[in-house]
């Protein structure tokens, strides 16, 4: 979720700024979304990326709008660059180009906070930044949350439902570790990071208010049942983690901020942060190998704030 924070660079060969500290990150995250007491992240977990850099000068944001009818086919043969390393920069599709001939279906809005496909990232705050959503309520799912953080739009809350139960079926337990977070909640959670340990370190780790996800109901982080490495790298060798990656598509959800594209989405590796666009889109993404929204709605890189 990114308190937003970035769970989850492109940039050139050298070496790396001193990290953020993760455990650090999970305090201020547990306090501002609800999360239940005794849920303590373990020690030794692989350190955090480095920084991230700044937008190029000048470019602008992308118009906002529903997704054109045509076609923009993703290269083949690319390969993403090994976990650890620098990525070479990525090539995404110029804005205003479509996502797939096979986003099948309905074409949805880029830019209503109410629409399964809208794109929240560093260039694109909310409208209206105080977004509410209108059908707010709990799944019955396993909770390490209470208040609003438990919460879903409903569309969310019923897909994931069925996600958490296809993996209790597989053996693998799931909790939702955060869900809603409202503008209020937003505010407070990136102003103790800013107080903490300033803007510019804030920025690369929590959303700023009217820029994140959580706020549309859309988006959800989860826990893995047995409590270990809540929002730090190593929840991805948790048994949750591969089991969401490999299986989400499948209940309309993607990982929003996959490893090595922080050059693209503004957030480092958040294998916890599951984002709901429909089955068809998400599948459509996986078999094509597009690893972020961006590149596949044909919008710019965000790894900054304009």
């Amino acid at each position: 979720m990114r308190h937003e924070r970035g769970g989850d660079v492109e940039a050139e060969q050298g070496p790396r700024p001193e990290a953020p500290s993760r455990r650090a990150f999970s305090r201020l995250l547990m306090a501002g979304s609800g999360l239940a007491l005794g849920v303590v992240p373990l020690a030794g977990c692989s350190p955090e990326p480095g920084g991230l850099p700044s937008p190029a000068a000048g470019t602008p944001p992308p118009s906002a709008g529903t997704v054109p009818p045509s076609p923009a086919a993703p290269a083949e043969g690319t390969t993403p660059p090994s976990e650890g390393t620098t990525p070479a920069p990525v090539p995404v599709t110029p804005p205003g180009s479509a996502p797939s001939a096979a986003a099948p279906g309905v074409q949805h809005s880029l830019s209503d906070p109410a629409s399964p496909w809208v794109v929240v990232n560093k260039h694109r705050p909310l409208s209206p930044a105080d977004y509410v959503p209108a059908d707010l309520v709990r799944p019955a799912v396993r909770l390490a949350v209470s208040g609003e953080a438990a919460l879903l739009n409903s569309t969310t809350a019923a897909a994931a439902e069925r996600l958490f139960a296809a993996a209790a079926a597989d053996g693998v337990v799931l909790t939702l570790a955060s869900g809603y977070r409202s503008f209020a909640t937003q505010t407070a959670t990136y102003g103790g990071y800013v107080k903490t340990r300033g803007q510019a370190d804030a920025d690369t780790a929590s959303a700023r208010p009217g820029y994140s996800e959580h706020q549309t109901g859309w988006a959800f982080d989860i826990g893995d049942g047995g409590g270990a490495c809540s929002f730090q790298p190593c929840f991805a060798e948790q048994p949750a983690a591969p089991w969401a990656r490999d299986n989400a598509r499948r209940f309309g959800f993607v990982v929003r901020y996959p490893p090595t594209f922080e050059g693209i989405t503004g957030y480092y590796y958040e294998p916890w942060h599951l984002r709901y666009i429909g089955v068809e889109a998400a599948t459509d993404m996986a078999n094509r190998g597009i690893a972020t929204l961006e590149e596949y709605f044909g919008l710019e890189a965000a790894p900054g704030y304009l």
